[in-house]
């Protein structure tokens, strides 16, 4: 089985930077596409951004051209560069995969989620 761990939260100013990390471990058949999902206070999971093995990105509307999302294949590992953060990105932020498991059906595996502070 699949596990996520996300690191790289914090409190930051508006306009500050941050970069999240999550490294995946286990076994399976293969890890497909990556990507970040955010919660704020009092609103439902939305997408922040996905990525695929061969590198190809997609990003919320919200975050186009202040985030980067990549990922390194050789350590199981994503990242998100955020940049010239605002108020409202504050949220918790979960990683998600697409798995293929040595056995069974494919399936999605999530992290713990770490929270994002943007506040003066």
């Amino acid at each position: 089985q699949v596990q996520l761990v996300e690191s790289g939260g914090g409190l930051v100013q508006p306009g500050g930077s941050l970069r999240l990390s999550c490294r995946a471990s286990g076994i399976a058949r293969s890890i497909n596409t990556m990507g970040w999902y955010r919660q704020a206070p009092g609103n439902q999971r939305e997408l922040v951004a996905t990525i695929t093995t061969a590198g190809n990105t997609k990003y919320a509307d919200s975050v186009k051209g202040r985030f980067t999302i990549s990922r390194d294949n050789a350590k199981n590992t994503v990242y998100l560069q955020m940049n010239s953060l605002k108020p409202e990105d504050t949220a918790v932020y979960y990683c998600n995969a697409a798995v293929n498991p040595i056995g069974g059906n494919p399936l999605e595996a999530w992290g713990q989620g770490t929270l994002v502070s943007v506040s003066s």
